[in-house]
């Protein structure tokens, strides 16, 4: 069978362009989905796809006559099999499309006014035949947690290698794997598709998050950024400034204070975006100048604090920051954000929150997620603290590459990896 896709602002058009095709009639139709949903200055996009039927041999069928039955060692033959099983396994998923994203469009239009019923069954048989490949295909696995009585069951192979391969804590790992394992129904196992989505549901519950919470009346949100030399804090403070000025409900009054003198280029740009902006600015130099550059941006809804970047053993430049907290006298309460990158392993992340601590860090924000490709660590490191996530930071682009935090979105990135259509 010959995939063919065809794409539209709407389901009906992606039809119409099916129709066209010189060999309709002779297609079957396979799925409609929506591949872009609609936002800001972005159409959505609608994939039809269908199935043309021809009579050449399938490849997979040549590939696996191709395997020679003697003169190897077991282990190479075993190889071989597995090779295969992945390889159908994935035209398998080409053909029926076996997935469970996280984010699927809710609102298509219902798959029985475009296909019969006998083609229905066949997509159902095809799903269970993949699912029963790549079964077979987890049967080579043979892997035992330290903190686990027995082996992991295959059913749950594919979910495990995925977790531990995005850098989360062993422990924390094989933690929540022992509780999945204790309190998933057996019936739910036969899947592999709903042994992801328990596995998934499990991992969303145990991300705490911060919402995003606008001043209330009369009141100001004061938020100071902390964090490593390099980890983007200035341009986050841009985005946060952007986002609270011109993207929110309400556009409020934001202003922004500079503790960060020792870099010349980074009081240089946040002014630039000030200016930009047109944002209110001050800087401090002197811990005891830091309640006087408070009161003089009363008038603000937000004010929004950077602070100079220190290693996370540089005892010096962060007890510079907790005298300027300190020396709050105001009535005002700071919220803390440490602001980490998502592109080092999970030990280096914890020692840096260990050692920024003395801050009296509220919540966490993570930055450079279109710059790796494992986030257990981000995981790992809110689930150890407690400490909420607040933001995501997805690129350099001011605002728009900034995200408000979901346990979903996080939990979608550690399973499949980071997606910014997802953002």
């Amino acid at each position: 069978m010959k995939i063919l896709t065809f794409t539209g602002k709407t389901p009906s058009e992606a039809l119409k362009r099916a129709k066209m095709h010189a060999s309709y009639s002779n297609m079957l139709h396979i799925d409609t989905k929506e591949v872009q949903k609609k936002s800001l200055g972005r159409e959505p996009i609608y994939e039809i796809v269908m199935g043309l039927e021809n009579d050449t041999e399938h490849e997979t069928y040549k590939k696996t006559n191709n395997i020679p039955k003697d003169g190897r060692p077991l282990t190479q033959k075993s190889a071989d099999v597995l090779y295969d099983i992945s390889y159908a396994a994935k035209q398998i998923s080409k053909i029926a499309d076996v997935r469970e994203p996280l984010y699927e469009y809710q609102e298509q239009l219902p798959q029985s006014s475009f296909e019969p019923k006998e083609l229905k069954e066949i997509k159902s048989e095809i799903a269970k035949l993949g699912d029963k490949v790549k079964i077979i295909q987890n049967m080579f696995w043979d892997e035992k947690a330290p903190d686990l009585e027995s082996h992991i069951p295959s059913e749950f192979a594919e979910i495990y290698r995925l977790a531990s391969q995005s850098g989360m804590n062993r422990e924390h790992l094989d933690a929540i794997m022992r509780m999945t394992l204790e309190h998933m129904p057996f019936k739910m196992r036969e899947n592999s598709a709903t042994v992801k989505r328990y596995f998934q549901t499990i991992l969303r519950k145990m991300v705490p998050v911060r919402m995003e919470a606008t001043p209330s009346i009369g009141n100001k949100k004061v938020v100071m950024l902390v964090g490593p030399t390099g980890v983007g804090k200035t341009t986050s403070v841009a985005k946060l400034a952007a986002r609270y000025s011109y993207l929110m409900e309400k556009k409020y009054k934001v202003g922004l204070i500079v503790l960060d003198t020792y870099r010349i280029g980074a009081v240089e740009q946040l002014m630039q975006y000030a200016r930009m902006m047109k944002l209110g600015i001050e800087t401090v130099v002197d811990p005891l100048d830091f309640a006087s550059a408070l009161d003089s941006l009363k008038y603000c809804d937000y004010i929004l604090i950077d602070t100079m970047g220190s290693s996370p053993y540089d005892r010096n430049k962060i007890e510079k920051i907790y005298e300027c907290l300190d020396r709050n006298d105001s009535r005002y309460n700071i919220d803390v954000v440490l602001v980490m990158p998502s592109s080092i392993k999970y030990e280096d992340l914890k020692a840096t929150y260990e050692n920024f601590s003395t801050l009296n860090v509220d919540t966490l924000m993570f930055t450079k997620l279109d710059e790796t490709r494992g986030f257990g660590n981000i995981f790992s490191l809110a689930y150890e603290t407690k400490k909420p996530i607040s933001y995501f930071s997805v690129g350099q682009e001011v605002p728009e590459d900034l995200v408000c935090a979901s346990s979903d979105f996080l939990v979608e990135c550690l399973l499949n990896g980071f997606n910014r259509s997802k953002a």
